[in-house]
């Protein structure tokens, strides 16, 4: 257990990392990258030690994160009620909501495993899908090229 929480750890770092390098091309480029840095470096920092999370800085900054993600994530969310037109995942506010949860569940996810770094089955488990949706999804949007097609080159020119 205590492996299998690391290596998910590190599966997600390396998201993490990949998500802020397919940023460079974006429009807001620095932000993006900020905001999927932030969690590649904290997210290693599990990987490497688990126990980092009882760590004071560590929960601080996970913490602000986590909230500012949530904030922007409820922000997206209210405007693709009001404007979305198409699939979400067509949407760039979509996208970008997609990325802010993900972020958000997972250094809560985390954020909560100070008390026991292994946390249980169930935490264990969630843990293990987590680390795999981004992968699998990102696979399956590289796949289906018609997805893609309606998204704007900035998107199209990173996968």
């Amino acid at each position: 257990a205590p492996a299998l929480w690391r290596l998910c750890n590190l599966l997600m770092a390396a998201f993490f990392a990949l998500a802020a390098f397919v940023q460079v091309n974006d429009p807001d480029a620095e932000l993006w990258m900020l905001v999927y840095t932030i969690p590649a470096g904290l997210t290693l920092l599990v990987g490497l030690n688990p126990l980092v999370t009882g760590n004071f800085f560590w929960k601080s900054i996970s913490a602000i994160h986590v909230l500012f993600c949530i904030v922007w994530a409820l922000g997206l969310g209210y405007y693709l009620l009001l404007h979305t037109q198409q699939n979400i995942l067509h949407e760039e506010e979509g996208r970008e909501l997609f990325g802010l949860v993900i972020i958000a569940v997972w250094m809560s996810l985390c954020h909560s495993s100070s008390k026991n770094p292994v946390g249980g089955r169930i935490h264990l488990a969630i843990a293990v899908i987590i680390s795999l949706f981004p992968f699998i999804s990102w696979v399956y949007i590289y796949i289906n090229k018609e997805m893609r097609s309606s998204w704007p080159t900035h998107c199209k020119t990173v996968i």
